[in-house]
């Protein structure tokens, strides 16, 4: 489950709803997810947050618990079943769902709205072009414009997918009005910005999650400051994330490092002589698209955005910003 995605889903209905003003805060590694300030007759109010992916009765306790040691809880949600928004509110729990429905209650402030639809996980990422298969293959299409006129062989044999995939990929873009027909043999992508954003969202979702090889800290302690001297294969190694953002940009010192790669977690620890270490600072994920030698031994630039947009630290996102002004705006 990607957190970030679904609180900004949920604010995005929330402010549709009620037009109130809510900023949110991440804050990873404590019992909390963060906190969300509202901003109600010129009053800020915070709410200490908990983002649940399934919110269970059985999860009920736990959370009066911590509602007990951090007053003002708000719990997140795709979906919080009718019997278990009741608990909430007897106990003073606040809760927001994807759709916008809300309720909270500080004693001065009170909303509570209760009849938004519930939102179809496929509303927000459409039914064929933003599957994990077709995220790899919009992925090429985004990089290369001129591969959504080859042939769909062509196409699956680039992307390593399946023809019957390419084809309901293609239909999915253009439902989404993400693809147009210029004549009778030629396409073109539309919308960019929309569908870089709409890819995004989906990547860190559908595909992202099922990459990762594990979390890592180098055998040598030093051979972190020094990572830009690592002699690898680019065709089996690249940077992503903050270090792609510094070499693309020069402008990002990496706090933590980020690998795509082909190897396997054996052969990676071995040549980069890494430790597996949960709490370490350098994250490896498989490579999902074949190497070009444009980009040397970074991702491609799409790749690098996606990462560091998705953070919650402004560094990374003005490195994120940078990235898009140079390489992908048209």
């Amino acid at each position: 489950m990607n957190k970030n995605l679904l609180i900004h889903q949920a604010l995005d209905a929330f402010i549709e709803n009620t037009a109130i003003q809510v900023r949110w805060k991440a804050d990873p590694g404590t019992r909390l997810d963060g906190v969300l300030a509202f901003i109600i007759n010129n009053q800020k109010i915070d709410f200490n947050i908990v983002v649940k992916q399934d919110l269970r009765a059985d999860q009920l306790k736990d959370l009066i618990e911590l509602n007990n040691t951090h007053q003002h809880l708000m719990v997140v949600a795709p979906r919080i079943f009718p019997k278990v928004k009741t608990e909430l509110r007897n106990n003073d729990i606040a809760y927001l769902e994807a759709n916008g429905n809300v309720y909270l209650n500080n004693g001065n402030s009170y909303i509570w709205i209760e009849n938004n639809k519930p939102i179809k996980e496929e509303k927000l990422f459409g039914n064929r072009a933003f599957t994990k298969t077709g995220v790899k293959v919009v992925f090429q299409f985004l990089i290369y414009p001129d591969l959504i006129n080859a042939t769909y062989r062509q196409i699956a044999d680039q992307t390593n997918t399946g023809i019957g995939n390419v084809s309901n990929i293609i239909k999915g873009l253009k439902e989404d009005g993400f693809l147009i027909q210029l004549d009778k043999n030629q396409l073109k992508l539309t919308s960019k910005p929309e569908l870089i954003t709409r890819w995004i969202k989906a990547y860190d979702v559908k595909l992202k999650p099922l990459l990762k090889i594990g979390t890592f800290r180098f055998l040598k302690e030093e051979d972190f400051n020094t990572w830009k001297t690592l002699d690898f294969d680019k065709n089996k190694y690249v940077w992503g994330s903050e270090p792609a953002g510094e070499l693309l940009t020069n402008y990002l010192h990496p706090a933590e490092l980020t690998i795509y790669t082909t190897e396997s977690r054996s052969e990676l620890m071995k040549s980069l002589r890494l430790i597996p270490d949960e709490s370490g600072n350098i994250f490896a994920y498989t490579m999902f698209w074949k190497q070009d030698e444009f980009f040397t031994n970074v991702a491609p630039p799409l790749l690098a955005y996606a990462d560091l947009i998705n953070t919650n630290d402004r560094r990374c996102i003005e490195t994120a910003q940078k990235i898009y002004d140079e390489y992908l705006q048209d």
